[in-house]
This record gives C-alpha cells, structure tokens and sequence, in this order.
C-alpha cells in the first residue's frame, strides 16, 4: 500500500506561483509513474502533469504547458508541481496519483493509489 500526502495549496492572486508537494509513504515510489490530476466544482478530474520512471520524462496538459513543471525527488520519495503565472480557471483541488507501472498516462483510471487532494484558489 502506498500512501500520498499532498500539500502547498492555498489562497494566490492571479499571477502568482505556488509549488505542490506529494510525499510518497513508500520507497518502491521511485520507479511508479508520478502524476497530477486536479477536479474544479462541477466538473470532471483533469489530467495536468505525468513524470514516469526511469527516464523522468514529463507530459502536460496544454492548458497549463509552459506554467507548470512537475519534479520528482526518488530520495526523498517527493513529487512536486511547480505552478507559475496562475489564473483563475486554474483553481480546483489538486491530487498526486501514483501507479507501480513506469510509464505515465493521462488517464485518471490507470492510477492505483491517490492522495486527499489539496485546494488551490486563485483571485483574480
């Protein structure tokens, strides 16, 4: 079992920057598949950022390519997103996804383990 802890979400004026971290409870994490999702009232989880194992490549949504950089840290069993230049559509509770396969998807089902999520809020 593989627990996710999440944290650095919080309140942001438009144009700021917040980093999210995803503290993984187990040391095999470093070679899953690392992801963020994040789900805004009313509407369905969205992929936003996949880094996979062991080359660390990454994949972004488009609407956030170029704003956020999602980063793992395998010695201390961390994934982090780095979010720059926020807007507000960009507010939503955000979740760290994890997966035993390397290879990172977009898809919120190929995920085993979630974390609780953490609430971004961005004014405009």
């Amino acid at each position: 079992q593989v627990q996710l802890v999440e944290s650095g979400g919080g309140l942001v004026q438009a144009g700021g920057s917040l980093r999210l971290s995803c503290a993984a409870s187990r040391r095999a994490f470093g070679t899953y598949a690392m992801a963020w999702f994040r789900q805004a009232p009313g509407k369905e989880r969205e992929f936003v950022a996949t880094i996979d194992w062991p080359a660390g490549a990454t994949y972004y949504a488009d609407s956030i390519k170029g704003r956020f950089t999602i980063s793992r840290d395998t010695a201390k069993n961390t994934v982090y997103l780095q979010m720059n230049s926020l807007k507000p559509e960009d507010t939503a509770v955000y979740y760290c996804a994890a997966d035993p396969q390397p290879m990172g998807t977009r898809r919120p089902v190929d995920y085993t383990y979630w974390g609780q999520g953490t609430q971004v809020t961005v004014s405009s």
